[in-house]
C-alpha cells in the first residue's frame, strides 16, 4: 500500500521525503528536481512492538512498514500535460492515499512557484487540477453507459445517474470523496474508476520552527477550507523535522524535541496517520526468534492475517491462538496468560483486532 506525497513545486515535498525515508531524494530549490517518482519504505512507529521486545528478549524486531512515494511538483494546466503532468497524474493514480504538503511558512530565500505564499490557493490549483482529470474519466464512461441506457437497460440507467451527480460535483469544484454518494452505488460505479480525488487524503501544513507546536494562522486556514473533506491535518516543520534525522544520537534527538516543546517527532504523528488513512492495522507475533509487526487491512480475518505471513497459512489454516496486546503486557510472558487462561482459540471467521498478538496453527 503506497501513500504518495503531492503539492506544487517547491513546498517541502521532497524534504520531507527524505526525513520520513531517511532516503537522499535530491532536495532543491527549483521546480522538479524529482523527475521520477522515489519510493521509500518507512517503518511505522509503534511503542506496542518496543514492549514486546522488552518482554520477550528476541533476536530480531522487525516493525510494520509503509511506502512513500515522493512525486514531481505539480503545476496549473498538468491536467492538459503542462509540466510534468501527465507524468505526475500516472504516478498518484498508483497510489493508496495522498499526503498533499501545503507550504505555511515565509521565507524570501524559497522561491514560491504563484510569487506569494497562500496555501488555500496552492490547495486549490492542485484539487482544480485533479478534478479535471476526474471530470475527463467521468465523461468517458458517461458516453459509453448514455448509449446502453438509451436502450432501458435498468442497471445502466442507475449508473448514469451516479455519473451525472459526479460530473455536477466536479464542474463545481467538489472532490469525488466530497460528493454524497450512496455507499452500494459508490462501490459498484465510483471505485472500479480509481478517481484520483477519490483517494484518502491528509493535508501537511509545511511550518517554520517556531510554528511547529501550535501551528500558525495559515494552518488556522487550512482548517476551515477543508472541513467538509473530513480530511485530517498534520502541522510538521519540515526543515526542523530534516534536521532532527540528522541527529546521531537518541538522546541529542529528544534534546532538540523537548527544545522544540514537542513529545515525538512529527513525522511519527503522520506515518501513523498515513497507515490509518490507507486502512491498515497491525498485529504481533512474538517468539524468541523474532517479534514482528504484521501489516493487515481493517476487517481481515484470523486466515487472511495469516496469509500475510505465508500463502500456505492461509490455505490450511487451522486455527489461530490469540493473546490481546493489553493481556500479554499485563501477564508478561505467554505462559502468564495461558496459566491465566487469558489466551483465545479463534476460528476462520474471526475477524483480527488492532494489537492482537497471534499464532496460527495450519496443516498443508
Amino acid at each position: 500500500m503506497k501513500a504518495g506525497i503531492v503539492g506544487l513545486p517547491n513546498v517541502g515535498k521532497s524534504t520531507l521525503f527524505n526525513c520520513l525515508s531517511n532516503a537522499k531524494a535530491q532536495s532543491a530549490n527549483f521546480p522538479f528536481c524529482t523527475i521520477e517518482p522515489n519510493i521509500g519504505v518507512v517503518n511505522v512507529p509503534d511503542y506496542r512492538l518496543e514492549k514486546l521486545e522488552e518482554l520477550v528478549t528476541p533476536e530480531r524486531v522487525l516493525p510494520a512498514t509503509v511506502e512513500i512515494v515522493d512525486i514531481a511538483g505539480l503545476v496549473k494546466g498538468a491536467s492538459k500535460g503542462e509540466g510534468l503532468g501527465n507524468q505526475f497524474l500516472g504516478n498518484i493514480r498508483e497510489t493508496d492515499a495522498i499526503l498533499h504538503v501545503l507550504r505555511c511558512f515565509d521565507n524570501d530565500n524559497i522561491v514560491h512557484v504563484d510569487g506569494s505564499v497562500d496555501p488555500i490557493r496552492d490547495k486549490e490549483t492542485i484539487d482544480m487540477e485533479l478534478q479535471l482529470k476526474d471530470l475527463e474519466t467521468v465523461e468517458k464512461k458517461l458516453e459509453k453507459v448514455k448509449r446502453a441506457a438509451k436502450t432501458g437497460n435498468k442497471e445502466a440507467q442507475k449508473e448514469e445517474a451516479v455519473l451525472l451527480k459526479l460530473k455536477g460535483g466536479l464542474e463545481s469544484g467538489i472532490s469525488v470523496r466530497a460528493i454524497e454518494i450512496e455507499k452500494d452505488a459508490r462501490n459498484e460505479f465510483v471505485k472500479p474508476l480509481q478517481f484520483i480525488t477519490d483517494k484518502p487524503v491528509m493535508y501537511v501544513c509545511n511550518v517554520d520552527e517556531e510554528s511547529a507546536v501550535s501551528g500558525n494562522e495559515y494552518v488556522d486556514k487550512v482548517k476551515v477550507a477543508v472541513e467538509s473533506e473530513n480530511a485530517e491535518v498534520v502541522v510538521l516543520a519540515v526543515g526542523t523535522e530534516a534536521d532532527i534525522t540528522e541527529l546521531d544520537t537518541y538522546e541529542e534527538r529528544q534534546m532538540f524535541l523537548e527544545d522544540l516543546g514537542l513529545d515525538e517527532p512529527g513525522s511519527a504523528k503522520l506515518i501513523r496517520g498515513a497507515y490509518k488513512l490507507l486502512n491498515l492495522e497491525t498485529y504481533f507475533t512474538a517468539g524468541v526468534k523474532e517479534v514482528r509487526a504484521w501489516t493487515i487491512p481493517v476487517g481481515a480475518t484470523a486466515p487472511q492475517a495469516a496469509g500475510v505471513i505465508h500463502t500456505d497459512f492461509e490455505k490450511g489454516f487451522i486455527r489461530a491462538e490469540v493473546i490481546s496486546y493489553v493481556d500479554y503486557t499485563e501477564y508478561g510472558s505467554e505462559a502468564k496468560v495461558k496459566e491465566a487462561g487469558k489466551m483465545r482459540v479463534e476460528g476462520k471467521d474471526y475477524v483480527v483486532k488492532d494489537g492482537d498478538v497471534m499464532h496460527f496453527r495450519f496443516n498443508v
